[in-house]
């Protein structure tokens, strides 16, 4: 089988997608999947409808020798590739990790409302509509809808698309085999939490909740390469996810896997991985002192923290890269 996969990111940039696509790239072919990648970011210098353009007939090429098309966003690889998947008569596969549109809305648009809140209601910006109106084309084109976690297939049925047509697969975590450790300082207690710098992880409360404590100091390991931010979360006293909203929650079970205390915000896509005070800490959203209780319990306790974290190790397996890689290579195959 020969695979095309249209990827917005690919390293050295960071996030998800990008770390997704050379996972695929490097262990489909030994299930017998050959992958030809095709990267935005290659076009992405040009200006904005001229770089969607000349993507499109990057993915066309690279299609006609091709049995799928796999994109890895509903937008600006997504569109592309669900047309030029139309014209060579190729199934369409797309992943979705997360609302595309909501996400802008958020950063760009002035939306405010809460991802469950904001599928259930209809938009007044024009910009929000027509990259809600894009996603769930793309979605709706596509033979099946691959998402990495049961929160995400309920916001994409949400949008209209059938249950039947989505498959839920969670990514595969594969660390490197030599992760670099920042050297901490005597005495101070190393809080670390990771991602975009986006409204809804909530680093600015971290800050906020440790200012008030002497030797604690925060760490956002944000626009590092992978594996230096990787460093940090391993050095860290506890690993903080304070976010509102995870399709799926990547630094999360990076950090679970690591065998680092965690804490996270009470919310569905984290429940389903971890269990109040037995592999972790959850807290309400938006609670700051109970976050602020939270890291008091771990400082003063690391031995039961510890002990969380062994416990949250083990829970680690479905998220492993051969699981991942078997799952898709199925999936695929079976299209």
């Amino acid at each position: 089988m020969k695979l095309v996969i249209a990827t917005p990111l690919y390293p050295p940039e960071i996030g998800g997608p990008a770390t997704y696509a050379k996972l695929l790239c490097e262990g489909l072919p030994a299930k017998g999947i050959e992958v030809a990648l095709v990267k935005f970011n290659e076009v992405r210098h040009l200006p904005k409808v001229i770089r969607h353009i000349a993507y499109y007939f990057r993915v066309r090429k690279a299609a006609r020798s091709a049995d799928i098309v796999l994109a890895l966003d509903p937008v600006s690889a997504g569109l592309s590739a669900l047309w030029t998947a139309r014209r060579a008569g190729r199934p369409f596969v797309v992943k979705i990790v997360g609302d595309y549109a909501w996400e802008q809305g958020r950063q760009r648009f002035g939306v405010t409302q809460e991802l469950d809140e904001f599928v259930k209601t209809k938009q007044t910006n024009f910009f929000v509509r027509v990259l809600q109106k894009i996603q769930t084309s793309v979605a709706q084109g596509a033979v099946k809808v691959i998402v990495p976690s049961p929160y995400l297939q309920d916001i994409v049925i949400a949008w209209g698309i059938p249950q039947e047509k989505i498959a839920v697969i969670y990514n595969g975590i594969d660390l490197p085999a030599y992760i670099p450790m920042p050297e901490k300082r005597e005495g101070e207690f190393l809080i670390v939490s990771a991602g975009r710098r986006v409204p809804w992880k909530g680093f600015e409360a971290i800050e906020r909740v440790a200012q008030s404590h002497d030797r604690w100091r925060v760490f956002i390991a944000s626009g590092l390469p992978r594996a230096e931010a990787l460093g940090w979360v391993k050095a860290a006293d506890v690993f903080v996810l304070n976010s509102r909203y995870e399709g799926f929650p990547h630094a999360l079970i990076e950090a679970m896997t690591l065998g680092t205390p965690v804490i996270a915000t009470d919310t569905r896509f984290h429940q389903t991985l971890l269990t109040h005070r037995e592999t972790g800490l959850l807290v309400p959203p938006g609670d700051n002192d109970a976050l602020g209780q939270a890291l008091v319990d771990v400082a003063r306790d690391p031995t039961a923290a510890r002990k969380r974290a062994l416990a949250a190790q083990k829970r680690m397996d479905d998220f492993s890269l051969p699981h991942m890689l078997d799952a898709t290579a199925r999936l695929l195959t079976s299209l």
